[in-house]
């Protein structure tokens, strides 16, 4: 442990500064200036340049990039869908997840993500979708339709449901035009791009 910290303390800034300045006082006394001070000279001129050394920077903490998160959230998917798979769901209700479901797994395509690594919120929004939004609706679905069953008269459960999926699909939906009207723009700017340079020629 004191070795390491030692290390660190030869390898930093402050100490790299201070023997920048301190050689700096060797070759003062070489030349005649510093005289019989000159051990004095050496150790200030250290002692200043370890106190105006810039201040150690930690690393940044390592986080996954965006593939990485997306590879990991097409994971997700694939446990979501399995939950869904033992869910029995109104007719309106799994049709409109169906249609989710389809849209979701579109946007984790692999040709897809390459720009959605280039979107952050595109992909909280995505994985806020996959691993919270979906599942917390068909379970409170499911809680509610059995206590529905027990105290009949309330609102149906599936009505509810079918209006959070349509939120998600819409939400959805709107990340999917995004993405498309990104790659419209990069298109037309190379377009503009190569027209300008046939010009320039």
């Amino acid at each position: 442990m004191a070795t390491s910290k030692f290390l660190g303390y030869v390898e930093s800034r402050k100490n790299l500064t201070g023997s920048v300045c301190g050689l700096v006082g060797l070759v003062l006394t070489f030349v005649g200036v510093a005289g019989p001070y000159w051990p004095v000279v050496v150790v200030g001129l250290y002692g200043a340049g370890a106190l105006i050394a810039p201040p150690e920077r930690p690393p940044l903490p390592d986080f996954p990039d965006p593939s990485a998160q997306l590879a990991e959230l097409r994971d997700d998917f694939e446990k979501l869908g399995g939950y869904l798979t033992a869910i029995e769901l109104p007719p309106a209700a799994s049709g409109r997840l169906t249609e989710l479901n389809q849209l979701l797994a579109g946007l984790l395509d692999p040709q897809v993500t390459q720009d959605l690594a280039q979107d952050p919120e595109g992909v909280h929004i995505l994985s806020r979708a996959i691993r919270q939004d979906v599942p917390e609706a068909v379970d409170t679905f499911v809680r509610t339709r059995w206590w529905t069953r027990l105290a009949p008269g309330t609102d149906p459960p599936e009505r509810h449901l079918e209006r959070q999926l349509t939120v998600l699909q819409e939400e959805a939906q709107g990340l999917a035009a995004n993405l498309r009207e990104a790659e419209a723009r990069r298109q037309e700017s190379h377009t503009r791009y190569l027209e300008d340079r046939g010009r320039s020629t």
